[in-house]
């Protein structure tokens, strides 16, 4: 897995929220893409943990010993992923009025990885003109990696490939199928386009 040091400095720097980490095929997805240096992929270990938490509590086969498989395996793969929340990122956004204060951790999280898109599913707990203060944007996922396929196809195109191989069972269909069940209906379109050919 690459990470910075080893090429060019990715477009976007991405914190990347628990809901959107939470779905498989929008985590593998934004996995990738940072694995092919279209995003720089960024999280704290807040966010991990509240990923695991609802997986454990609405997947059944997902257990304590799951949860730290997966969370080994994203820091091993972006060693540089995982940010720390520092009291001084706490300290700058202590004042913001967002409507839901247990997001706020996001929030610092983003401003400790100096992030310049904040990936979340849920906008309407983001502002985007609190967020903005920040220097970050807020970006549905499904915006985010649309666009990334409209920039980027053949990049996104492997991205889908080691998607579907890396997990077992999947195919072409069923993988834009998740994308659709995952909120992201644009991106789903758009891959099933450039697939089509393949067909």
């Amino acid at each position: 897995m690459s990470h910075p040091g080893t090429a060019a400095r990715p477009v976007r720097v991405v914190l990347t929220d628990a809901n959107v980490l939470y779905s498989r095929v929008l985590r593998d997805y934004l996995l990738y893409a940072a694995d092919q240096e279209l995003i720089f992929i960024t999280w704290s270990a807040e966010i991990l943990d509240e990923m695991t938490e609802h997986l454990q509590a609405n997947v059944a086969s997902f257990t304590a010993e799951s949860s730290q498989r997966l969370i080994k395996a994203m820091n091993n793969a972006f060693p540089y992923a995982q940010v720390a929340i520092t009291a001084e990122a706490l300290s700058e956004v202590a004042e913001l009025d967002l409507p839901d204060e247990d997001d706020r951790h996001v929030l610092a999280a983003a401003v400790a990885a100096e992030a310049q898109v904040l990936c979340t599913s849920n906008l309407k707990d983001f502002p985007t003109d609190v967020v903005a203060r920040l220097g970050a944007n807020v970006m549905h996922p499904d915006l985010l990696l649309s666009w990334l396929v409209r920039d980027k196809p053949d990049e996104m195109h492997l991205v889908h490939d080691t998607a579907v191989a890396r997990l077992p069972g999947a195919t072409d269909a069923s993988t834009v199928a998740a994308l659709r069940r995952a909120g992201a209906p644009a991106t789903a379109e758009l891959m099933a386009r450039i697939l089509e050919p393949l067909d």
